[in-house]
C-alpha cells in the first residue's frame, strides 16, 4: 500500500499556501494498468489525483499526486493519459460519482465502493450532511478468482447491508464525533482531521487504502482526509421551528456504532472488550439561524484583533442507549414470541462492565448517569434476571470509585408504573430528566443572554458551557421504553437549549405545543429506524402509549409490529448478522481478535478518565482557533459561480411548526388545511417502513427532498390504510386460531368454532 495514514481516525493535513480543497463531485478514469480518481471542487476549478494500481494482487497500491490542478493543467494531463493509454486499449470515462466509501476484498481482487447518488438531509454550520443514496462497486484488480462460488456468496452477503438506507456523511463536518467536540477540542489543529472510528462504519473498507503509512524515495506521503469520507450509520432528521419570526433548527443525530454490531437476538449483552449491542449515541443540536456559521464578525469598535468572533447560537445535548453490560442471551431455538433470558457467564468482579464503563468516563467523562428500565414486576423471572445482576454489578463497581464520581443509578420497571392507571410515567421521567440534565449539562458555544441576571437568582455564565457525563438509558431491547424516555429527556433538554439561546423565557415546555409536537414526530422517526436496524420492525410502544392518549389503530399496528419482529428475529437474524460480519470486515465473530490486558479488579477505571479532558479555558481557546481556521467550505454552500436557488439556503421545503395545525395557524388557514395535514398524518403513520426505516419526506431539500425513507403518493393513502386493516384482521384471526391450536394439543381446551377479534 503506497499511500495512507498513522490511524485511520487521524488523517493528515498538509499545511499550504492555498486553502484546502473541498470535494464536491468526482470522476474516475481507467485503462487496464491503473484508476485515475479526479475529485474536484464545487466550482470545478481545484482537483485533486488519485492513482489505484490495477495489476497489483493480495497488495492495494494507492498513489495521490502531491499537487493541486487548475482546469487547464488538469486537462493537460488527462490528455498525457489518454496518449500513453492507447496501447492499452485507451483512456475509458465513468460516470460522475460524489466519494470513495472504501475498498473491500473477498477472496481475490480488490473492490472500490464508491457513492454514485446523494441527497442533501441536513445544514449544520454552513456544513452539508448528505444522505447515500445509491452506491456502485468497480473491480480494481483483474486476479484470477479461484473459488467463484465463495467470491459470489460473500459479495452477495456484502450487498445485504444496503448502502442507500441510513448512511451518511459530510464532506467538511465530522458526523461522527458531537458538535462539543467538533468546536472545542484543542488538539484539532489545522493540520489534523480526526474523526472517531467508533462511529465510522466503513472504517474496515478505508483502512486499506488510508490507514498506513509508507515511505517512497526517503520522503514519508500521506493521503490527505478530503479523500476520507467517514460514513456513520443511523438516522439523521432536521426540522425548522419558527417563534416569533425567529428561525431555529432542531438536528437529531442517531450515530451505531460498528463494535459489537448486529441482529436482536444474536448481539446481546456484553462482549470481552466492553462493547455492548445496540449501542447508538443521540445528539440533539439546536442552533440559532441567524447567522449560518459557526462564528459571526467581531464588533466594528469590539478592540480585538481576531475578525472573527464564535458564534453563540449553537447547543447540543448528547444521550446513550445500549444493552445492559451483563453476558447474557436469549435462546431463539424454541418457539416463543419471547425466549427466556439466560445469565450466560457469571463473573463476580464484572470485567467486561467495568471496561465498558471505563469507556464510557473515558469518551464523556463524569458522572455516569444510568436509567434502567426493564421490568421487575413479573410472574415468571425474565427480565429481572438482569435486574438484579446488573444491580449488584453496579454496586460493586461503585465501591472502588472516589464519592463524588460514582455512578449515579436509577431503577424503575416502567411498564409496571404504565399499567398502574393513576402514575404519571411521562412526569416522573420528567423529573429524572431535569435531575440528570441539571448535572451533566449541555453544550452552548457562547454565554447565556443577558436577560437572564433579571430573571433568575442563579450566577450568570459569561462563558460557554461544556457537556460533562451522559445519561446511559436502557431497556432489555434498548428500543421502545429507551426511545420513550429518551424523547423525554431531548424534551426538557430542548426547553433548555431554548432558554439558552433566549429564545423562550422559561426552561419548561408543555405538551401538545408545536416545538414539543415537532420533537415527538422526529423521535418517532429516530426510535422506527433504530428499531429496524436491529429487530427487522418499527416500535410498537410509543411516547403517546406512556402518555395514555387513546389511539384508535394502536392495537392493529402493535401486532402487525410484533408479527413483523418475530419474523424477522426467527428467520432474517442469520443472515442478517452474517451480512454486517462481512462489511465491517470481522472474520471470526464467535473469537476474540484483541487480547484486554489484565487489570486490578479494585483499579479497574483510569483516574484520568474521571476528570474533564480539557479545562473549560482550552476548550474556549480551541473554539476560537476553530473559527479562525480558513476554509472553502463556503464556495459549497453559496457556489458564488452557479446560479442557485434562495429556496435553497432558506430550506423552504424543511419540516417547519408553521405547517403544523394550531390554534395560531388554525386562525390564518382555512379548515380543509387542517384536514390535509391529517392525512399527512395519517400518511406518516400508515407507511411506515414499506421499504426503508421512516415515511416522512420533504425534511430539507437542496437537491430534493430527502429523508431516510420511502415518500408515498397521496393517491395510494386510503388503499394502504385498509390493507392494514385487513391485515390485522387476519394476524388476529391467526393468533387466536394458534393460540387454540396449542391448547387443544396439551388437552386443556377445545377449539372455539366462531374465534372473537378484540
Amino acid at each position: 500500500m503506497k499511500t495512507a495514514t498513522p490511524s485511520i481516525g487521524t488523517l493528515s493535513n498538509t499545511k499550504t499556501g492555498a486553502l484546502e480543497l473541498v470535494p464536491n463531485k468526482f470522476i474516475l478514469y481507467e485503462n487496464k494498468r491503473k484508476f485515475f480518481v479526479v475529485c474536484s471542487d464545487s466550482a470545478e476549478q481545484r482537483h485533486r489525483v488519485l492513482r489505484i494500481e490495477r495489476t497489483t494482487g493480495i497488495e492495494l497500491e494507492v498513489t495521490e499526486d502531491n499537487m493541486i490542478y487548475d482546469s487547464r493543467q488538469l486537462s493537460e494531463m488527462l490528455k498525457m493519459l489518454e496518449e500513453g493509454s492507447k496501447p492499452l486499449g485507451g483512456l475509458q470515462k465513468s460516470q460522475p460519482f460524489f466519494g470513495i466509501a472504501g475498498f473491500v476484498r473477498f477472496t481475490a481482487g480488490w473492490y472500490m465502493i464508491v457513492i454514485s447518488k446523494r441527497a442533501g438531509v441536513a445544514l449544520i454550520g454552513g456544513h452539508y450532511i448528505y444522505h447515500c443514496e445509491d452506491t456502485s462497486l468497480y473491480a480494481v484488480t483483474t486476479a484470477k478468482v479461484e473459488n467463484p462460488a465463495e467470491e459470489q456468496r460473500l459479495m452477495n452477503a456484502f450487498r445485504q447491508v444496503d448502502m442507500s438506507r441510513n448512511f451518511y456523511f459530510s464532506y467538511t463536518y465530522d458526523l461522527t464525533s458531537t458538535l462539543q467536540d467538533n468546536l472545542t477540542r484543542p488538539d484539532r489543529t489545522s493540520d489534523v482531521c480526526c474523526f472517531n472510528d467508533r462511529y465510522a462504519w466503513n472504517h474496515h473498507m478505508l483502512s486499506h487504502a488510508f490507514g498506513r503509512q509508507s515511505q517512497k524515495d526517503d520522503e514519508t506521503t500521506s493521503i490527505r482526509s478530503h479523500w476520507v469520507i467517514p460514513m456513520v450509520y443511523g438516522h439523521i432528521d432536521q426540522a425548522k421551528l419558527s417563534v416569533l419570526g425567529r428561525v431555529v433548527y432542531v438536528t437529531l443525530i442517531a450515530r451505531r456504532s460498528r463494535h459489537f454490531a448486529g441482529a436482536r437476538y444474536l448481539t446481546r449483552g456484553v462482549n470481552e472488550e466492553g462493547n455492548v449491542a445496540n449501542e447508538v449515541e443521540t445528539e440533539q443540536i439546536v442552533y440559532d439561524a441567524n447567522t449560518t456559521a459557526f462564528y459571526k464578525p467581531a464588533p466594528r469598535h469590539s478592540g480585538l484583533t481576531a475578525q472573527r468572533i464564535p458564534s453563540s447560537g449553537y447547543t447540543s445535548y448528547v444521550q446513550y442507549r445500549g444493552s445492559i453490560p451483563l453476558f447474557w442471551a436469549q435462546d431463539t431455538t424454541q418457539t416463543h414470541v419471547k425466549p427466556p433470558i439466560e445469565i450466560t457467564i457469571v463473573d463476580p468482579f464484572f470485567a467486561a462492565a467495568s471496561r465498558h464503563f471505563d469507556n464510557l468516563f473515558a469518551r464523556y467523562g463524569a458522572p455516569l448517569y444510568i436509567l434502567n428500565l426493564i421490568k421487575s414486576h413479573e410472574p415468571q423471572p425474565r427480565e429481572s434476571k438482569l435486574l438484579h445482576e446488573y444491580t449488584q454489578c453496579v454496586e460493586y463497581l461503585n465501591q472502588f470509585l472516589p464519592e463524588d464520581k460514582k455512578i449515579i443509578y436509577r431503577a424503575w420497571d416502567m411498564s409496571h408504573a404504565y399499567k398502574q392507571k393513576k402514575k404519571d410515567v411521562i412526569g416522573y421521567l420528567e423529573d429524572i430528566a431535569e435531575e440528570s440534565i441539571d448535572l451533566t449539562k449541555f453544550f452552548h458555544s457562547g454565554p447565556e443572554p443577558v436577560s437572564h441576571k433579571s430573571r433568575t437568582d442563579k450566577p450568570y455564565r459569561s462563558s460557554i458551557q461544556l457537556q460533562r457525563g451522559i445519561c446511559r438509558t436502557n431497556c432489555v431491547d434498548c428500543l421502545d421504553r429507551t426511545n420513550a424516555a429518551q424523547f423525554v429527556f431531548g424534551k426538557r433538554a430542548l426547553g433548555h437549549q431554548l432558554y439558552a439561546l433566549g429564545v423562550v423565557d422559561s426552561p419548561n415546555l408543555e405538551f401538545d405545543s408545536d416545538a414539543v409536537n415537532m420533537l415527538t414526530q422526529m423521535y418517532h422517526d429516530h426510535g422506527d429506524t433504530i428499531a429496524l436496524q436491529y429487530t427487522g420492525s418499527a416500535l410498537v410502544n410509543r411516547v403517546e402509549t406512556y402518555r395514555r392518549i387513546p389511539q384508535w389503530n394502536a392495537q392493529s399496528r402493535d401486532m402487525i409490529e410484533n408479527i413483523r419482529r418475530f419474523y424477522a428475529n426467527s428467520m432474517l437474524d442469520a443472515d442478517k448478522q452474517m451480512a454486517i460480519n462481512v462489511f465491517l470486515g470481522i472474520p471470526n465473530p464467535g473469537s476474540t481478535t484483541t487480547t484486554q490486558s489484565p487489570r486490578p479488579y479494585r483499579e479497574w477505571f483510569d483516574p484520568k478518565h474521571l476528570e474533564p479532558p480539557f479545562s473549560l479555558d482550552e476548550c474556549s481557546t480551541g473554539l476560537g482557533d476553530f473559527i479562525s481556521t480558513k476554509g472553502d467550505y463556503w464556495d459549497e454552500y453559496y457556489r458564488p459561480k452557479m446560479l442557485t436557488s434562495l429556496g435553497k439556503h432558506f430550506t423552504f421545503q424543511m419540516t417547519s411548526t408553521l405547517g403544523l395545525p394550531g390554534l395560531v395557524n388554525a386562525m390564518r388557514e382555512a379548515d380543509w388545511k387542517l384536514i390535509f395535514f391529517t392525512f399527512q398524518s395519517l400518511q406518516k403513520n400508515f407507511c411506515r417502513d414499506r421499504s426503508e426505516s421512516v415515511c416522512p419526506a420533504d425534511r430539507f431539500s437542496p437537491a430534493r427532498s430527502v429523508s431516510s425513507s420511502t415518500s408515498f403518493k397521496r393517491g395510494v393513502l386510503i388503499r394502504t390504510y385498509f390493507q392494514d386493516l385487513w391485515m390485522a384482521y387476519v394476524v388476529g384471526w391467526a393468533a387466536l386460531l394458534h393460540r387454540a391450536l396449542l391448547r387443544r394439543s396439551r388437552g386443556n381446551l377445545p377449539i372455539r368454532k366462531t374465534p372473537r377479534v378484540s
